[in-house]
């Protein structure tokens, strides 16, 4: 069994299409066709469930991938501490987000104090995370949704409240809370589909008993508040967010009905082998949310 073979078997697995897998590992399809039976051979036990042309990962290729993704994530930590004793001054972090506007601020003030921390940022969905964490590829991420897994750990950071904005000439300008439902007939300006934020918020509505009606969708926050000045909807806006909003602002109303919160947290494999820098960002980002936690305004 090689390396090799385990690493065509991983994205044959993955992708459960051998035309698309053999497209992105860059060999020739029947090469690669031929790989594979030859480590069910070695195994003695079919990886996949074959169709005519179709391919399924069989309970047993399941198992296996399972265990074949360990192995590669254990070869990453080994050469992450070989690079360290060769470079004990190593000072990169990797981290995935969801929520990139408490990026700023975070790491201006970490970089503050540790200038010469080199981060490499990845914008990412829940499911792409947890995969890059249990690859060994990041080092944390920080999301609003809890990252479940073995060997998996997410550590809540700070819970904030999700609010309503409304241009401000609206009839709700006026208004210091409101149920939800209240705007069910409105039209919302809104993060784009597969958002985590989207998908809180569409939660929140369907709480209140509606499906809000979509007037807009994007992914800056700073445009979705411009829009909602110009009277073209309403949006959801979070704490944070609001804190860092600048110049003419809309109308922010606190929702009652139902509670609309989100929890902010990192995450990390307890397996990862940590630089020293690493596990002292882990500590800042801890000791920082804190002290946001204790600064920000109580209503």
């Amino acid at each position: 069994m090689e390396i090799l073979q385990l690493q065509y078997f991983q994205t044959v697995a993955r992708l459960e299409h051998m035309t698309k897998a053999a497209e992105q590992l860059q060999i020739a399809q029947p090469s690669l066709s031929k790989t594979i039976s030859r480590l069910e051979e070695d195994l003695g036990v079919a990886l996949f469930d074959r169709e005519h042309r179709k391919i399924k990962l069989n309970a047993a290729g399941r198992i296996f991938l399972n265990r074949v993704e360990r192995a590669f994530a254990e070869l990453n930590e080994g050469r992450r501490e070989i690079v360290e004793l060769a470079d004990q001054d190593q000072k990169n972090i990797t981290l995935a987000v969801t929520i990139p506007r408490v990026l700023p601020d975070l790491l201006s003030a970490f970089l503050s104090q540790y200038p010469d921390v080199r981060f490499q940022q990845f914008l990412k969905s829940i499911s792409s995370m947890k995969q890059l964490l249990i690859e060994g590829e990041i080092d944390y991420c920080i999301s609003s949704v809890p990252i479940e897994g073995p060997d998996l750990r997410w550590e809540p950071l700070i819970t904030e409240e999700i609010y309503l904005i409304v241009p401000p000439n609206h009839r709700l300008a006026g208004r210091e809370s409101i149920t939800l439902q209240e705007v069910k007939d409105e039209p919302f300006i809104s993060m784009n589909t597969g958002f985590g934020f989207r998908s809180l918020t569409d939660q929140f509505c369907l709480e209140a008993g509606f499906v809000q009606h979509i007037a807009f969708e994007g992914d800056e926050p700073a445009v979705i508040s411009d829009l909602v000045r110009k009277g073209l909807g309403v949006a959801f806006v979070s704490e944070l967010t609001w804190l860092h909003q600048t110049g003419s602002l809309s109308h922010k109303i606190r929702i009652t009905e139902p509670a609309c919160q989100r929890t902010i947290g990192l995450g990390w494999s307890e397996k990862r082998y940590f630089t020293s820098v690493a596990k002292q960002f882990r500590l800042f980002v801890m000791d920082y949310f804190a002290a946001v936690n204790s600064a920000r305004p109580k209503d």
